[in-house]
């Protein structure tokens, strides 16, 4: 289960407003923290399919990469957790794949 989706498109997201006036779209990037932290990030990525999981993000395909063990990993996790990236944080960059493919790849990730 998703427990935060970080995504400057939603209306929920604290910075919406400011990046619906300054940005021309709203891109490919965007983050989640899974309910059940480290754990069940593991579990998520190890059952992904057609997202890879790589150590940095960009190009075509979409990718996900795990903060605590690339660009956090020096971090504790409480001191991750007080900047906002606790375990269970992961960020994907969305590429050019079929968009009910990669939807149905998260669902039966997330089973």
């Amino acid at each position: 289960e998703f427990k935060k989706v970080h995504y400057p498109g939603l209306t929920t997201h604290e910075d919406h407003k400011i990046a619906a006036e300054t940005l021309d779209g709203f891109g490919g990037m965007m983050a989640v923290e899974l309910a059940g932290g480290g754990k069940a990030a593991e579990r998520f990525l190890r059952r992904l399919r057609l997202v890879t999981h790589a150590p940095s993000l960009g190009g075509v395909d979409t990718l996900v990469s795990e903060p605590r063990y690339t660009s956090h990993a020096k971090m504790t996790p409480a001191e991750r957790a007080r900047i906002g990236i606790p375990d269970g944080f992961l960020r994907f960059s969305i590429g050019l794949e079929d968009v009910d493919d990669l939807i149905a790849d998260l669902e039966q990730a997330l089973k």
